[in-house]
């Protein structure tokens, strides 16, 4: 004779399924603000509709505070490259990089300028250096 044994799945008490709550918890919806009831202590919306806004809004959120953060972060660059510009105001001798964020050209016009003639520097280790007052000619 074979017994029947039923599958773990499928057994109920009192006709309840095996792993049911019987948690009635009234809350507040944490997107709209409605009361409900909850059956697990972790719930935070009514609906599922409120917790897709709420991804979608949290979500958006973070977007945004990204995008702050990015601009802030520009910011603080250009800020310290105007400090660096101002630091150069102050030196008498400059390098080509130096003299090249000064006037705002890139190094290769410094170079073409000192080939040509148009600027003198003179050669200190490996580096060029360019006397203040020569820029300051090019302008007068």
């Amino acid at each position: 004779m074979m017994h029947h044994i039923a599958p773990r799945c499928t057994i109920t008490l009192h006709n309840v399924p095996f792993m049911s709550s019987n948690l009635y918890i009234p809350k507040t919806c944490q997107h709209c603000g409605n009361l409900f009831t909850a059956r697990t202590t972790v719930t935070k919306y009514c609906s599922d509709s409120c917790a897709k806004k709420a991804y979608k809004a949290r979500k958006r959120k973070e977007k945004i505070d990204a995008a702050l953060q990015e601009t802030k972060a520009n910011q603080e660059a250009q800020d310290s490259v105007t400090v660096s510009t101002d630091s150069l105001s102050n030196k008498d001798f400059l390098s080509i990089t130096d003299a090249s964020k000064l006037i705002g050209v890139s190094r290769w016009t410094i170079q073409r300028m000192i080939k040509r003639g148009q600027l003198k520097a003179v050669p200190f280790g490996r580096k060029h250096i360019i006397a203040r007052h020569q820029i300051e000619n090019l302008f007068n």
